[in-house]
């Protein structure tokens, strides 16, 4: 027994030393405060005056330049809300293209840009390609793309020639308009003969 003794205060001691650990360790958690999860809000945590984005391409030269009157950003979606935006794209090989809009959403890290309210769209002339305008309450802009699209309501004019459609998408780099349909069309015969603007009639299929 007496040899035995010795081990048993050892185990007292070891058991006695584990306790006290963990309730130390218990304590020190409870007493210190640990900050709540962050809240998914929907509201702006910054914001700022006359903003101004740039983006550039793998040689440094800005090609796309997104401005506004006044930017709000929201964390939960990681966007942008620009007032009184003007999206222009400036590539060396693509046609000059101002966009402006009652708002901009800004999605996608720059990747995606929302035009809504009054949204209008005008490439300058290129080459032989005459000056483009569309018109429509929304246009979505893919900056790295070089494309704008809308599902909506759309005027587009080309050179002289006019039309309404629902629905489009430009490609700014093939210079090429697709309208998924189209009404009221009016072709100049000056245009009639250019090859990069599509401009399909009623039925959908496109003049040549």
């Amino acid at each position: 027994m007496k040899e035995r003794f010795p081990a048993l205060i050892a185990l007292f001691m070891l058991i006695t030393l584990v306790i006290s650990t963990w309730w130390a360790a218990d304590y020190a958690q409870r007493a210190i405060d640990v900050d709540p999860p962050a809240r998914k809000t929907q509201e702006p945590d910054s914001w700022s005056e006359k903003f101004v984005m740039l983006s550039s391409d793998a040689n440094g030269v800005p090609v796309n330049r997104l401005e506004g009157s006044q930017m709000q950003h929201f964390p939960y979606n990681d966007s942008y809300l620009v007032t009184n935006a003007t999206a222009t794209g400036q590539r060396p090989d693509s046609p000059r293209t101002v966009g402006t809009a009652d708002t901009a959403t800004v999605l996608d890290n720059g990747n995606k840009i929302i035009m809504q309210g009054n949204a209008h769209l005008h490439r300058f002339p290129h080459g032989e390609d005459k000056a483009l305008d569309v018109t429509s309450e929304q246009l979505i802009i893919y900056p790295n793309e070089d494309i704008i699209t809308t599902d909506k309501p759309a005027l587009v004019i080309n050179g002289n020639s006019r039309m309404n459609g629902n629905g489009m998408m430009y490609n700014n780099k093939t210079r090429k308009l697709d309208v998924y349909s189209s009404s009221d069309v009016s072709i100049s015969g000056q245009d009639s003969q250019r090859r990069r603007t599509v401009i399909p009639n009623k039925q959908g299929n496109s003049p040549q």
